[in-house]
């Protein structure tokens, strides 16, 4: 119900914007997320969208959520990748308006991520 797009190589300094299509839900009343995962890593919050946008500490400035309500769309938009940035990406699901805090537990539903790797 949720799938992921659009990673893949880039080199530190690039952009990369990946896509995450939602399908069988009402994807207005959903707040959407962005998460992230390297290797050894436990799961880090990047973003979520709802009433609000909110981001972690780690992508502020550089990254930014938009959502496209007619096509059940959520984007990720990453500038100026790092090295560090290198992980699988996965987009999430929750109705908690709480959820928009990444607060890991309050999604349900989850995309089978896409991998990004920045190169130095």
């Amino acid at each position: 119900q949720l799938q992921a797009f659009g990673g893949g190589l880039v080199q530190a300094g690039d952009s990369l914007n990946v896509s995450c299509v939602v399908s069988g839900l009402n994807f207005n009343r959903y707040v959407m997320g962005w998460f992230r995962q390297a290797p050894g890593k436990e799961r880090e919050f990047v973003g979520a969208s709802g009433r609000q946008t909110n981001y972690g500490d780690s992508v502020k400035g550089r990254f930014s959520i938009a959502r496209d309500n007619a096509k059940n769309t959520v984007y990720l938009q990453m500038n100026s990748l790092k090295p560090e940035d290198t992980a699988v990406y996965y987009c999430a699901a929750s109705l908690d308006p709480r959820a928009v805090s990444g607060t890991l537990f309050r999604y349900n539903k989850w995309g089978q991520g896409t991998l990004v790797t920045v190169s130095s």
